[in-house]
């Protein structure tokens, strides 16, 4: 039984994103929280579910708890979900759930914090590096960043397959221009490919602009009944599917460095929507490194392992190509890392 159908996403919103010094964590959720509800036609009241992510800048040791006594509601059901950069699709899926087992109707979703303006760029990036992404026991004593886990996935690709760097740039060129369209971007100047090659190196083979921003920022979501979302102020997006995926915890207990979880998540949400890929006219995936896109559309199906390099070339990807990717801006917006599928 696919218990999705009958729930849908009501509204969206979000904080000012980049550097903004002025708005602490709690107040960057606040204000997508509140944009979310004005998007819906809501109010906190109506509000009885809330799911929300860790904190890398603060020391809460329950932020739904922490979250939820800010905003002055007290909600029926209330959760903190960490699934790294699957955390967002996650969180709708589990307010789907918590809605159709009847702990609550109308969940509010929202995660973000002032990583930029809260530390130095250098102890941020140190943070997430500390933060579990590597294995405390055989990872962590030497030092790698987050990045270097990913030039190690780029690098296999670029043996097994032949992707080249000029084919990572151009998932860089696409999303940034994407990011222009939207008026809360955090980069407004467009790049060229030969801009991302002569980027600073930060770990072979990614460039600086191979690599996700640290920003300051917070987004929100409205999910409730199908029902009452006909009656609000925007469409509702009704939730068709959704999948999870599991290839490793650890880069270091990969089986295959150049594939993910992405395999497994992609043909759960595919197969419970009930759709097929010539049914996808868009795809908004997650871009925390260039390669990490390549490798999704792989994963995800909607090319053969290997081809990923070519795919995003000659416009493919842009709005107005084959298939659109990421249209918001992605990480050149926010910064927010299994993986999770929605349909």
């Amino acid at each position: 039984m696919n218990m999705l159908v009958n729930t849908a996403i009501a509204g969206i919103g979000e904080s000012k994103v980049g550097k903004v010094p002025e708005k602490s964590t709690l107040q960057l959720q606040s204000d997508a929280a509140h944009a979310a509800l004005l998007d819906a036609g809501l109010t906190l009241d109506d509000v009885d579910g809330l799911i929300t992510t860790p904190i890398r800048t603060e020391p809460w040791n329950m932020p739904c708890g922490v979250v939820s006594s800010y905003l002055g509601i007290r909600p029926a059901y209330l959760s903190t979900l960490d699934l790294a950069g699957a955390s967002g699709c996650a969180m709708i899926h589990h307010a789907a759930m918590a809605i159709a087992s009847g702990q609550c109707h109308t969940v509010l979703c929202v995660a973000g914090q002032n990583l930029l303006t809260n530390k130095t760029r250098a102890s941020a990036v140190q943070t997430m590096a500390e933060s579990g992404s590597v294995h405390p026991q055989f990872e962590a004593p030497y030092g790698p960043l987050v990045a270097s886990n990913y030039a190690l996935i780029a690098q296999r690709h670029m043996h097994e397959y032949g992707t080249t760097q000029e084919q990572m740039a151009e998932v860089a060129v696409t999303i940034r221009n994407h990011a222009l369209l939207n008026a809360n971007a955090h980069m407004t100047r467009p790049i060229t490919v030969q801009d991302v090659m002569q980027s600073p190196m930060i770990t072979s083979p990614l460039k600086r602009f191979d690599c996700a921003l640290v920003s300051d920022g917070a987004a929100a979501a409205i999910v409730t009944t199908m029902d009452r979302a006909r009656d609000l102020r925007k469409k509702p997006v009704r939730l068709l599917g959704q999948g999870y995926g599991l290839s490793h915890s650890y880069v270091g207990e990969a089986m295959n460095l150049a594939q993910s979880g992405a395999v497994d998540s992609g043909k759960k949400a595919f197969a419970m929507a009930g759709v097929t890929h010539r049914d996808i006219d868009v795809a908004e995936l997650y871009d925390c490194f260039t390669i990490t896109v390549i490798i999704e559309l792989e994963d995800l199906g909607f090319c053969k392992k290997g081809e990923g390099g070519a795919f995003v070339q000659g416009g493919r990807i842009a709005l107005g190509g084959e298939l659109p990717i990421t249209t918001h801006g992605g990480l050149d917006r926010k910064s927010t890392r299994l993986n999770s599928s929605h349909v």
